[in-house]
């Protein structure tokens, strides 16, 4: 449908339409929308009585404009769908581009699949017949080589070739190689070598091997003696060596940080410094002590032996002051928010609180309290308990999320809009008396994600509560109104983990698009977008500090993200299989990483170097913390259970033995760090939380 007019303000040079019909629903609908001015410009112009626009009915009106919207599509179609001969020529220009694509992999114009199979046989030979000082050392470059010559015969189309010569040698290789060797089998057409992350990471980053000097040597020795071109060829494109002075490292050295999908990382990843120390408390005393009346003559003729006012004796829990660590960011080295009276005071309640906690040891271990989710027939996807221990939230497969109290306080809301405007603004119970007592409820129910909801967290504060979902989105809700407040975009995939900063307005994402954002909760666009992983990031951890996000990923390494910068400070490779769950130390020297491998990693974030290894569990590391003093380390997974380890004595050990950058400590002796394990009768962890007393609390769900 379509209407001309050349001067809508006068009444000369109008041109009315062929279908006066047309014009009258059009008409009819500005009338509908109350357009008046519109409508009485447009009737003056067309020359349309109020008699002739009564004799449009509604269904009129609607076929005309089905009428218009499908001639709209009808030309949108013809314009955009290619005739036959233009989706030919595209067809053939993408299949050049492949072709040219797939040369490049190949890079040999006489290719022969034998000739590169014998080349490996050779470095195979060599590697076995080496000395056992250097033997596993050079056994690292086979998984690498191996993979690029599977990459050059499938890119020729010599699938089934490929394919046998994968599963002739993959018995050479490490078990932690098989899965990533498993997915590359699943490649059927040498197109999908195009498309697939681990051959595009592999095309655009080197692998990274570290080797002593002197393995290094006997390597390129072999290459040259026998003069194989082909690995020469395939060294030089494709791998890196990372040489260090000194004797080469034994297989449990070698095997430590093995694993990732771009070999290990490079030294020059972990040169950055890293602010890892806490920041300074805030002074409370200020807060409480009140402010000093004016002093009076103490010769006050009226008042000749009155007693002199005795000061106020200062707490002495508030009177120490926190020491300034040299390790310790600057204070405002990145933008925080300056804290409300209310927040001081929730400190101040927090520091009193913690007090009176217990101190852990090998001789006195927390008690854990196990609270079991029964009748989830929608499935709990994760569960979170706030920093106070008063309140739980869940997440479900539904999309709903769901917090109960954990104390006998009941969920309140806020009293409506009259009763606040009476209450005395100066209070200070202000925050009590604006919630209505009679809105209290045990459980409280959110709706507004339309996908399984994969994590919650709650702010500092206790007042909002974060959640991300499948669905790609975060949504952020108030816990005094029980609504969604806002909800932030900007994944384009589902959002696996989130995470709020421990100062409060700031909160990190993370997901199935390979990356990490920071976010303010002011702010509906990402401050920060942090790339670099290679396959979708599935957990994320807020420094202490707040300066520093850790990331783990499905490409089985640990990161360290500058907030400031957005760069990449700390890279650790060392985990064979996707990372699931991460947590800091109470120092924030530490960071302790579990994972899809049953493994549970210690990482010194001051140089990124491997602090120890953990070996208990035999299934996924779901959830790893700290106690409050920073001493015990609990880990729990989907195997039902719980262990508790002696990170104090972790500490303390490797302190004392140091160690180089390339060498590390040999596994310990898991009975040696080891302090108890509790296993649950048939429900795996989803969460764990220590108390600000340090007592243990344990999520999980029930499994028939």
């Amino acid at each position: 449908m379509s209407l001309e007019v050349s001067n809508i303000n006068g009444g000369n040079g109008t041109q009315l339409p062929h279908n006066k019909r047309e014009l009258l629903c059009l008409l009819k609908l500005i009338k509908k929308y109350q357009l008046k001015s519109t409508e009485e410009l447009l009737c003056q112009e067309a020359n349309v009585s109020s008699l002739e626009l009564s004799e449009i009915s509604e269904s009129d009106v609607q076929q005309v404009l089905g009428a218009a919207v499908g001639a709209g599509d009808a030309n949108r179609e013809r314009k955009h769908v290619p005739s036959p001969a233009q989706s030919h020529k595209q067809s053939a220009v993408t299949e050049a581009n492949a072709a040219e694509e797939l040369a490049k992999f190949i890079d040999d114009d006489s290719f022969d699949a034998q000739h590169y199979e014998q080349a490996y046989k050779e470095l195979r030979t060599f590697v076995e017949d080496s000395l056992d000082i250097y033997k596993h050392e050079l056994s690292m470059v086979l998984y690498p080589i191996l993979v690029q010559i599977y990459f050059k015969i499938l890119a020729s189309g010599l699938r089934e070739k490929a394919k046998e010569f994968i599963e002739k040698y993959k018995c050479d290789l490490d078990g932690y190689y098989i899965e990533g060797l498993f997915n590359l089998l699943l490649l059927s057409k040498p197109e999908e070598l195009l498309e697939n992350d681990l051959v595009v990471a592999m095309e655009q980053d080197k692998f990274v091997i570290r080797m002593s000097r002197d393995s290094h040597s006997l390597f390129k020795r072999h290459i040259q003696d026998r003069r194989q071109e082909v690995v020469a060829d395939i060294v030089s494109k494709y791998l890196h060596f990372d040489t260090y002075e000194g004797m080469a490292r034994n297989k449990l050295q070698c095997v430590a940080t093995a694993g990732s999908h771009l070999g290990e990382a490079k030294r020059q990843d972990n040169k950055m410094r890293v602010y890892y120390g806490l920041l300074k408390e805030v002074d409370f005393q200020t807060l409480t002590t009140p402010a000093p009346a004016p002093e009076e003559e103490d010769d006050d003729p009226d008042a000749p032996d009155r007693p002199k006012k005795k000061k106020p004796k200062k707490d002495p829990l508030l009177s120490k002051k926190s020491k300034s660590d040299p390790n310790a960011p600057s204070i405002d080295r990145i933008p925080l928010p300056e804290l409300k009276d209310s927040d001081k005071l929730l400190k101040l309640k927090a520091l009193r609180e913690a007090s009176k906690r217990l101190a852990l040891s090998k001789d006195q271990l927390p008690s854990a309290v196990f609270y079991t989710v029964l009748n989830s027939h929608q499935g709990v996807t994760c569960a979170e308990i706030s920093d106070d221990s008063t309140m739980l939230a869940c997440g479900f497969g539904d999309s709903s999320v769901r917090i109960w109290s954990l104390t006998p306080a009941k969920l309140r809301t806020l009293k409506d809009a009259d009763s606040l405007r009476e209450l005395d603004k100066e209070s200070a119970d202000i925050n009590v008396r604006m919630l209505d007592d009679r809105s209290g409820e045990v459980t409280r129910s959110l709706m507004g994600h339309t996908g399984p909801v994969y994590r919650c967290a709650f702010a500092p504060e206790m007042n909002l509560l974060l959640s991300c979902s499948e669905d790609s989105t975060i949504r952020l809700w108030s816990l005094l109104t029980w609504s969604c407040v806002v909800t932030y975009r900007g994944h384009v995939y589902p959002v696996w983990d989130v995470r709020f900063a421990p100062h409060g307005y700031y909160f990190v994402s993370c997901s199935y698009d390979k990356t990490a954002r920071l976010w303010a909760t002011d702010s509906n666009q990402a401050l920060r977008v942090f790339v670099g992983h290679l396959s979708d990031v599935d957990c994320v951890q807020f420094h202490p500090n707040s300066n520093y996000v850790a990331t783990g990923s499905s490409d089985r390494t640990v990161r360290l993200w500058d907030n400031l910068t957005g760069q990449s400070v700390r890279l650790m490779t060392g985990h064979k299989g996707s990372v699931s769950s991460l947590a800091f130390s109470a120092c924030g020297r530490y960071l302790a990483s579990g994972s899809v491998d049953h493994n549970i990693i210690i990482w010194d974030l001051s140089n990124g170097s491997l602090v120890t290894t953990l070996l208990r569990h035999t299934s996924t590391v779901t959830s790893i913390t700290f106690s409050r003093d920073g001493t015990v380390l609990a880990a729990a997974g989907l195997d039902n259970n719980l262990t508790l380890w002696d990170f104090h004595k972790v500490t303390e050990d490797y302190i004392s033995n140091h160690i180089t950058v390339s060498h590390h400590q040999d596994e310990n002796d898991e009975d040696v760090y080891l302090m108890r394990t509790f296993p649950s009768k048939n429900s795996p962890f989803v969460s764990l939380h220590f108390t600000r007393r340090n007592l243990l609390m344990c999520v999980g769900l029930f499994k028939s």
